[in-house]
């Protein structure tokens, strides 16, 4: 039987080289750019934007393991979502991520996002598995500069 850790790690392994939604979205109407110098990711974030809803979503880009595969299952997680409910789900992935309050974050909100959850042992690897959801949270908060994780 595998342990959970392994099993995390094989979904990680498998999102980083079958990234789920990646490609440039041609009917995006926001998209944010991000990198992060320490290890090299650069990420473009495509968002097809409807009404509040997040109709579709994908990103484009180069990275490490934990970068595209945080992306990929971002974008899961993200996708069919209204603006409010991806900034709650942002709000609680970067709880759980960064251990940076006291607040729990909520795990039925974050579903198979918490398999990233062991990233936050590393804290050089935070920033990695953080560029893509610094490039969503730069789209819903209307801000237009490239993200860094310096």
């Amino acid at each position: 039987m595998y342990d959970i850790e392994e099993l995390y790690q094989e979904i990680i392994i498998d999102h980083s080289r079958n990234p789920r939604n990646f490609g440039k979205l041609d009917t995006a109407n926001k998209t944010a750019e991000g990198y992060n110098p320490l290890c090299g990711d650069q990420i473009t974030l495509y968002i097809e934007l409807k009404d509040k809803l997040i109709n579709k979503i994908k990103f484009s880009g180069s990275g490490c393991a934990i970068s595209k595969a945080s992306a990929s299952l971002m974008t899961e997680a993200i996708n069919q979502k209204t603006e409010s409910e991806a900034i709650i789900i942002f709000n609680n992935f970067r709880q759980m991520i960064t251990k940076t309050t006291d607040e729990d974050y909520d795990s039925d909100i974050l579903g198979d996002l918490e398999i990233l959850k062991g990233v936050s042992a590393f804290p050089a690897r935070i920033k990695c598995a953080t560029l893509a959801w610094h490039a969503l949270k730069s789209i819903l908060d209307n801000n237009n500069q490239e993200i860094s994780t310096e």
